[in-house]
């Protein structure tokens, strides 16, 4: 996987975070917290999950401990603070990926998974693993939309290889 190709995937996903952080944000009050038929109980809950891989994936990367005993925050996050830093997050992992060599992208780390075992990926796969992991829950809050309802945002990648100037 080039550089070039992994900077563009985390720069979809940053825009599809932004997009979705913005709906949820307009939704009507309370919406993001009610609990829904999902796996995390509801949209907040959901999206903080996302934020929690990032940072355990980001602690693998930098060969650090994350403190993670499980794959959410304990007590929920206020949907502002959850997305300064999710913004936070999205602008490390594009720093990251620009700073990585050919060398380095394909280097093997090995971890720790939280629900136990070993795991090992190259930097590139984790880096792949979190703009993947967070499409796939933005399609379960997408779905929460519909229980609210409302329509949610299209995160698509063609629409964002559409709507957003590519260099």
């Amino acid at each position: 996987m080039t550089a070039r190709y992994l900077h563009k995937l985390l720069r979809y996903r940053a825009w599809a975070d932004q997009l979705t952080y913005d709906a949820v944000a307009a939704l009507p009050e309370g919406a993001a917290e009610a609990v829904r038929a999902t796996i995390f109980g509801n949209m907040l809950r959901t999206l903080s999950h996302t934020y929690v891989v990032d940072d355990i994936f980001q602690a693998h990367l930098q060969g650090r401990q994350h403190g993670y005993t499980s794959r959410n925050t304990p007590e929920p996050l206020v949907l502002d603070e959850l997305w300064r830093r999710q913004q936070a997050m999205n602008d490390w992992y594009l720093g990251y990926a620009e700073a990585l060599s050919p060398a380095q992208a394909v280097e093997e780390v090995t971890f720790q998974f939280i629900g136990g075992g070993e795991g090992r990926m190259s930097r590139e796969e984790m880096i792949l693993h979190v703009v993947n992991h967070a499409t796939y829950h933005r399609g379960f809050v997408a779905d929460m939309f519909y229980q609210v309802p409302a329509k949610p945002p299209a995160t698509d990648l063609p629409v964002f290889l559409r709507d957003v100037p590519q260099p």
